[in-house]
């Protein structure tokens, strides 16, 4: 009995570490050079593809507007197998090169973002400022944390 209990508690001593490693994750955003997925092109200039018509899988209605995408090279060449981890199997789409994605995508995503990140730090810097000097203040009613008045 006693070489099951060591032989179980070593199992469990070398599963764990690796169910706690299947937990680590790694994000990515759009802008970034390991991203892949959809890109919203908007007023960008027009991407440069890797195929002149649009991939599909399945019947797509002709009225939505394709949609881009930026892939590893053999999701594209075999698109069947990955759309459906992109979830657009039912979209026509466009695969953007990544040296577009690189070259022209990235710096002007990354600088109109930069200035929202911006405006948005100097907003929580201003609440954080206002926060510290109502802490300061002594929290507004100078009675302590005690029912006594």
């Amino acid at each position: 009995m006693k070489r099951y209990l060591i032989a179980v508690a070593l199992a469990a001593a070398t599963v764990a570490p690796l169910a706690l490693a299947a937990d680590v994750g790694v994000s990515l955003s759009i802008g970034q050079p390991g991203f892949y997925g959809r890109l919203d092109i908007g007023d960008y200039p027009p991407p440069q593809v890797i195929y002149r018509q649009p991939r599909f899988i399945e019947r797509v209605p002709m009225d939505r507007p394709p949609i881009y995408l930026r892939v590893p090279p053999g999701h594209a060449k075999n698109w069947r197998k990955h759309c459906h981890e992109y979830g657009a199997c039912g979209e026509r789409v466009f695969f953007v090169q990544d040296s577009w994605y690189n070259r022209e995508f990235v710096p002007r995503y990354q600088e109109q973002h930069r200035e929202r990140q911006d405006e948005r730090r100097d907003d929580r810097r201003g609440n954080e400022r206002n926060d510290r000097q109502g802490y300061d203040r002594g929290h507004g009613n100078d009675h302590g944390h005690g029912n006594n008045r």
